[in-house]
């Protein structure tokens, strides 16, 4: 039987069930007529009686039971899975992917998550931390976190933390065997714990600027890695002066077991954005993120 036939089906199962055309038609928004024509098709097209019709009721025959006890279950179930599939739509729920740097994650993303995701049990967050540039519609990402001048034209961005001072610090027993570099071009004597970026393989530049101008420095040393935690972890050890978020920093640099240098350099970055395709379709669990992770200056 074609697809185009499941409706003749139904129409059978809701007159067999009302014993009554009229109000079968009622529900369907058919006249009773044309319902009558349509069951008179139905069992020509199967080659047998499916209803027996008097002048007072409608009532199945043993093949239009049997055809009613099989098909009317599974319209139920097709009619109970379109409404789950509504509820789903308009309830927050799904499990939303976001790729972002370790930083973002840590100090931006975690704290806020750790607010809204007991509100909404049904909605599932996976993070990627990742310091390549992902392509986030070829990875199959909902969206990604980068600063802000790192974010792609073509993408919708929403602010999603404040501006980043980066901070260039190292071990009071490091410094104790050289002296504080002055100017950004110092750094090339220094031992310099380096941070590897996986979309190019190059070592991250170190940036600087100061009313206006702006320096570009390659540094080098014994180490690198792809992980902000493990620089910190060496620059705390004393091997050498790490490029680092200053608010991942000052807490050691409060304490007195790291020294900030070159502040006059290090100028804020624009902050960490959420950023998604513009033609990507929200459901209500991505619009709600949104608007949680959403950066309000307060």
């Amino acid at each position: 039987m074609a697809h185009k036939d499941f409706n003749d089906l139904l129409a059978f199962v809701l007159v067999a069930r009302e014993g009554s055309f009229t109000r079968a038609a009622a529900q369907l928004g058919v006249s009773q007529s044309a319902l009558s024509h349509t069951m008179r098709a139905l069992e020509a097209r199967l080659g047998i009686r499916l209803l027996t019709r008097t002048t007072r009721s409608v009532s199945p025959t043993e093949a239009g039971e049997r055809l009613l006890q099989t098909v009317g279950p599974r319209f139920e179930e097709i009619e109970a899975e379109l409404a789950a599939l509504t509820e789903l739509r308009e309830r927050p729920a799904g499990t939303i992917r976001i790729t972002t740097a370790e930083h973002a994650a840590d100090a931006v993303l975690w704290p806020k998550l750790a607010k809204f995701l007991p509100d909404y049990p049904d909605i599932k967050v996976e993070i990627n931390v990742d310091y390549a540039m992902t392509d986030i519609v070829a990875q199959r990402f909902d969206a990604g976190v980068r600063l802000g001048d790192q974010v792609a034209k073509d993408m919708i961005a929403v602010r999603i933390g404040p501006d980043v001072r980066i901070a260039v610090v190292g071990a009071p027993g490091y410094f104790a065997k050289r002296p504080a570099p002055r100017t950004p071009k110092d750094l090339t004597a220094h031992a310099c714990i380096n941070l590897r970026l996986p979309t190019h393989g190059q070592l991250l530049v170190w940036d600087f600027e100061k009313k206006g101008h702006a320096l570009n420095v390659r540094t080098d040393g014994q180490l690198i890695f792809n992980s902000g935690t493990a620089i910190l972890k060496a620059a705390l050890a004393g091997f050498g002066l790490a490029f680092l978020p200053e608010d991942m920093v000052q807490p050691h640099v409060a304490a007195g077991t790291l020294v900030s240098v070159l502040e006059d350099w290090c100028q804020p970055f624009p902050g960490y954005h959420l950023y998604f395709a513009s033609r990507r379709q929200s459901s209500p669990a991505f619009t709600l993120l949104v608007e949680a992770l959403r950066y309000r200056d307060n």
